[in-house]
């Protein structure tokens, strides 16, 4: 069972993303592709597996998952959850 309630995990990734991605953007834009909205390229989304590691102790290699499946602010919050 997950320390993490989906509330708490979405709070925490939302917060990281708006730091990372630096806009707020990440609040509106929950379904489309980060990267097409040019809030996240791939040192930012390495810098965001790093917290991502740090905060929940999830690890997330770049390589494990397809841009595809982690490209979108509900999608990251997923496949967080589903490490948890």
């Amino acid at each position: 069972m997950s320390a993490y309630t989906h509330e708490e995990v979405e709070a925490k990734l939302l917060d990281m993303l708006e730091e990372v991605c630096d806009s707020d953007e990440v609040r509106t834009h929950r379904d489309e592709d980060l990267f097409d909205l040019g809030l996240l390229d791939s040192m930012a989304a390495v810098e965001l597996l790093v917290d991502i590691e740090d905060t929940f102790g999830v690890s997330i290699a770049p390589t494990e998952v397809e841009r595809e499946e982690m490209n979108t602010v509900n999608l990251i919050i997923h496949q967080v959850e589903i490490r948890l």
